[in-house]
């Protein structure tokens, strides 16, 4: 197939992973931590998710299906836990225990959960990343260039992530503090709506 056969694989997983609408997040999540810090999270979370996703491109429904998880319990379950990080963001629990590590080995980190998973490798990642390479028969050259196209669209993840840091500078503190509020409301009715579009695949409602 030609490249440009490609375009719509790109845009679909950028559509879904929403690199845009995840440099504020990230912004949220890593508030008060170093410039050094941040790249660091920033670079494990696309590296984490670039896992997942290429394990579920190559495997596809066979790791749920092997662990007996179907996708509806699989995308209620990032709801749950997206819901729970949502209630951190609103009520400032992130903070408070940043503040009792902040002398301890292991601070808190929000690269793999909820950033890498779900936030980066969602549900619907996933989903589309089984979508599109069940395409053209599973063909080894159509799988590679899906996978090519999901690591770019996590270079630009990881390229947003990165002016994390001028971003906060902008928003001074204030308005930190309203952005983290926003958007753990927003946060909290993403995981909802995580939790109904799976009781709607199984047909619950």
């Amino acid at each position: 197939m030609e490249l440009a056969a490609y375009i719509p694989a790109f845009v679909a997983l950028f559509v879904v992973i929403d690199p845009i609408g995840l440099a504020p997040l990230f912004v949220a999540l890593t508030a008060g931590q170093t410039v050094r810090e941040r790249r660091i999270v920033a670079l494990r979370a696309c590296l984490v998710a670039l896992g997942i996703l290429t394990l579920f491109g190559l495997a596809g429904e066979a790791v749920l299906s092997f662990l007996g998880i179907s996708m509806p319990a699989f995308r209620m379950a990032g709801g749950i836990l997206l819901f729970l990080t949502a209630l951190d963001m609103l009520f400032e629990r992130r903070s408070q225990r940043r503040q009792g590590q902040a002398d301890s080995a292991h601070p808190d980190d929000p690269s793999v959960f909820p950033l890498a998973i779900p936030l980066i490798a969602g549900p619907g990642a996933i989903a589309t990343m089984i979508l599109l390479t069940g395409q053209e028969g599973g063909d080894a050259t159509h799988i590679l260039l899906v996978h090519l196209v999901m690591a770019a669209v996590l270079a630009v993840v990881l390229s947003l992530f990165l002016l994390a840091t001028p971003l906060e500078r902008l928003l001074g503190p204030t308005g930190i503090n309203v952005v983290t509020r926003l958007l753990g409301m927003l946060l909290a009715a993403l995981s909802v709506q995580f939790v109904i579009d799976g009781m709607r695949d199984l047909q619950v409602i």
